[in-house]
Formats: structure tokens, C-alpha cells, sequence
């Protein structure tokens, strides 16, 4: 599992089949970003739990699902307190 920052929905009409109609995100982890299946109905801002390989299709839905990252958790608060959104210390 890793903690990553919802950036914005991605909106992609022209899909595989499989791909049905689950909204995705982009998600940040660090510098890197990424494309999530949203399972639990996350907002820009949000920061969130995701999981992935074999654990990602299976809770998008289905082993057979063309997922290698989903996001399966709302985060209450983050950062913990004394760090900034960076990962870094105030001042």
C-alpha cells in the first residue's frame, strides 16, 4: 500500500470493455504521478490509500480487471502533525 494526494479526475470516454465505467484519478506519490480506479469516491485535495498489482484488479472489482493501481481508502488527516504536505518539518 502507499499514500498518495488525488490531483484531478481523468476522463477518458474511448475505453476497453473492461474498463466499464469506474472514475479514475490522478494521483501524485511524491514527484511521480499516476492513474488510479477511484473505488471509493475520492475529490481533488483528498489524500488517500492506494493498493496495487494483483490487490488493485481485485478491488476494483475483479481479478480480471485492467487495473494496476486503486485507491481503497480516505485518509481523515495527512500529513501527521509537524510535517508540511512535502514530507518535510516546518521552518
Amino acid at each position: 500500500m502507499k499514500i498518495c494526494q488525488v490531483e484531478r479526475p481523468l476522463v477518458a470516454t474511448n475505453r476497453i470493455p473492461g474498463l466499464e465505467h469506474r472514475h479514475l484519478q490522478v494521483v501524485r506519490d511524491g514527484s511521480s504521478r499516476a492513474v488510479a480506479v477511484d473505488a471509493v469516491g475520492c475529490i481533488p485535495g483528498d489524500w488517500v490509500i492506494c493498493v496495487g498489482s494483483s490487490a488493485a484488479r481485485e478491488a476494483a472489482g475483479s481479478k480480471e480487471y485492467p487495473s494496476d493501481l486503486t485507491i481503497v481508502g480516505i485518509i481523515d488527516q495527512w500529513p501527521p502533525g509537524g510535517e508540511t504536505d512535502d514530507g518535510n518539518s516546518p521552518g
